[in-house]
């Protein structure tokens, strides 16, 4: 799988990370984004431009698609100068961007009447560590599509969860980002708190780390809260597409939620406040107002680097017990 040559579109924050831990394994990589200065990064480590999506579909033998919206992910692959028109017979199709499952099986079955194959593979565990190559991937389709792609998906990722049939990683996916959400909102409530008692918030952080109130975005995303840069890489408009494709799932499948609309509100309304490209870290500035506090700590970063070496790649097995 090495050896075949790749093609990335979407270069974001989390798409730019992956597209250049390929270059640095040595892929033969062409790369398409609106970004010209982002292209422009990774043309001088390396990389092909394309002027094209369909010019990079047909130059190319793998194509990953890292994009902000199903809507986006739609118009890259079907319009008329789109993948689709490029892919040749035998191509494989990588979506990694987070999406809609019914989407993501129309555009598959789209891309078999090509003669190529899907595998829909949605990515967690944040910039830092997209940068690292140490972020999980989910992996959702038929189990050669999976098995072809392991070697490819071992280099841009840790831990590669094969999910399922297609649709099931999108699915996760947004489930998992929903959990994100919940953490989010509930601490910027604990650590405004905190705050607002006087009690000391490097204290208190550690309080939380060492607790049953622990998560991986405490150990991440409080970090930058408390620092003040809020920068995580991600925006409100993002969170609430990511927890609208949630609720919108557990809707059609008639789950009646009550933290989902909650908290789907609760950042609308910094969108409203704040716009919606406000890193989402920032929420808490809605409470920091109504209370007349900055919720802020000394010894923080204001970014966040993955300190762990690169491991190769492996599949996780779910837990049967």
């Amino acid at each position: 799988m090495t050896d075949l040559r790749v093609g990335f579109i979407g270069l974001g924050n989390v798409g730019s990370q992956l597209a250049g831990n390929l270059l640095r394994h040595g892929i033969d990589l062409t790369v398409r984004d609106i970004d010209a200065e982002r292209v422009a990064l990774l043309v001088a480590q390396g990389a092909r431009a394309a002027g094209s999506a369909r010019a990079l579909a047909a130059a190319v033998e793998v194509i990953i698609t890292c994009l902000p919206s199903p809507a986006v992910c739609a118009a890259v692959m079907e319009e008329a100068d789109g993948v689709l028109a490029g892919l040749a017979p035998g191509a494989l199709w990588l979506e990694m961007s987070t999406t809609d499952a019914a989407e993501v099986r129309r555009l598959a079955a789209r891309v078999a009447e090509r003669g190529g194959t899907a595998l829909e593979c949605p990515v967690s565990g944040g910039c830092h560590r997209a940068a690292s190559g140490n972020i999980s991937i989910f992996a959702g389709g038929t189990r050669p599509a999976f098995e072809r792609a392991l070697p490819l998906l071992a280099i841009l990722g840790q831990r590669i969860l094969h999910t399922g049939a297609l649709g099931s990683a999108s699915q996760l996916k947004v489930l998992t980002n929903y959990l994100c959400t919940v953490h989010l909102a509930a601490l910027a409530e604990a650590l405004t708190v905190a705050r607002v008692a006087g009690l000391d918030l490097n204290t208190a952080y550690e309080a939380i780390r060492i607790s049953s109130g622990n998560s991986f975005v405490h150990e991440t995303e409080s970090q930058v809260i408390l620092n003040g840069s809020r920068d995580i890489n991600f925006t409100m408009d993002l969170v609430i597409k990511d927890v609208g494709l949630f609720d919108t799932l557990a809707r059609q499948l008639g789950v009646p939620l009550e933290l989902s609309p909650l908290v789907l509100e609760i950042f609308r309304d910094g969108a409203r406040r704040y716009g919606g490209r406000e890193l989402s870290p920032n929420i808490i500035r809605r409470l920091e107002e109504a209370c007349g506090v900055r919720v802020l700590a000394s010894g923080f970063p204001a970014s966040l680097t993955d300190e762990e070496p690169k491991v190769p790649g492996y599949e996780v097995a779910p837990h049967r017990g």
